[in-house]
């Protein structure tokens, strides 16, 4: 025991460290694909996002696991993992040319709360009042940020929700493929799949490509997905999630840095609020989690 604890603790501030460097590619994906979305439609942003991941993961990974790299146990669970996740990088794309980036993101961070919700009605999962609370407080401050005083037009308010709705099953999947998946295998099928599906819908909305800057931006789409993505399966490999799970939340503030730097954006008081009301149900909400893990009956 003695011995296992010094390893532990760098591992978990390395876990930590990778995380929210993730979160800041995450921040820069978003800010590229609303400067991006001006020049070309969303959906060859979402291709290529894909395509570069697909490549660069198979380029990478494949000399190095070989067939292993391939081997999975449920194939049709991957193909619906990669569809979902397809899904949800084409709702937030074009929800993030509607809604400022920081605002976006703290729709985006109401995830968990939205698992905590799509667990309890369709996996019969028994929630207290007080995450019910939280979940509900969320929700209150995702309204807030795309609430009628927020500049968001009517129908562009319920996508960035219908993608967090979309990105918790995503997740719930996720969390039940890793009990027997390999976390790099999963990132490969996830990239292909997603290729393979924006390949047969893009030619209905291709267009030139305008210039080298926009090539650029498309350039960084790709390759943001493709490291924020990596160094997520970096960070829960060397901490678990409910030490890692508070840290999410720095994407909120990397995502304001960028929507001031590119377009001079600030949040008014009232996004502001829905932005802490959600930060607050959720490292709340995270904290309640660490503490289950940790207990005994849990273990």
């Amino acid at each position: 025991m003695t011995v296992s604890r010094p390893q532990a603790a760098p591992a978990a501030a390395l876990g930590i460290l990778f995380l929210i460097a993730a979160t800041a590619c995450f921040a820069v994906l978003d800010t590229a694909v609303k400067v991006v979305g001006a020049f070309v439609p969303v959906l060859m942003a979402v291709w290529f996002r894909y395509l570069f991941q697909a490549v660069a993961v198979t380029a990478v990974m494949l000399p190095v696991r070989g067939r292993r790299l391939l081997h999975t146990q449920h194939p049709r669970w991957q193909a619906l993992r990669g569809f979902l996740l397809l899904t949800v990088s084409g709702l937030s794309f074009v929800s993030v040319q509607y809604m400022p980036v920081g605002e976006f993101t703290a729709v985006v961070m109401i995830t968990p709360l939205a698992v905590t919700l799509l667990a309890a009605l369709f996996l019969r999962e028994q929630v207290s009042l007080l995450r019910w609370l939280l979940v509900l407080g969320g929700f209150g401050g995702a309204l807030l940020v795309v609430g009628p005083g927020a500049g968001v037009l009517g129908w562009a308010s319920l996508l960035p929700l219908a993608m967090v709705l979309t990105y918790a099953w995503f997740q719930i999947l996720t969390a039940r493929m890793a009990r027997t998946e390999d976390p790099m295998t999963m990132h490969f099928y996830t990239g292909w799949v997603g290729a393979l599906l924006a390949t047969v819908m893009v030619p209905l909305v291709w267009q030139a490509i305008p210039d080298l800057q926009t090539l650029g931006l498309l350039c960084l789409v790709g390759l943001m997905g493709t490291v924020g993505h990596f160094l997520l399966i970096l960070a829960f490999a060397r901490a678990p999630a409910s030490t890692l799970s508070p840290y999410l939340y720095a994407q909120i503030g990397f995502a304001m840095l960028c929507g001031w730097v590119a377009f001079g954006h600030v949040p008014g008081p009232t996004e502001l609020a829905g932005m802490a009301l959600i930060v607050a149900c959720g490292v709340t909400a995270s904290w309640i989690n660490a503490r289950a893990a940790a207990s005994p009956r849990s273990a």
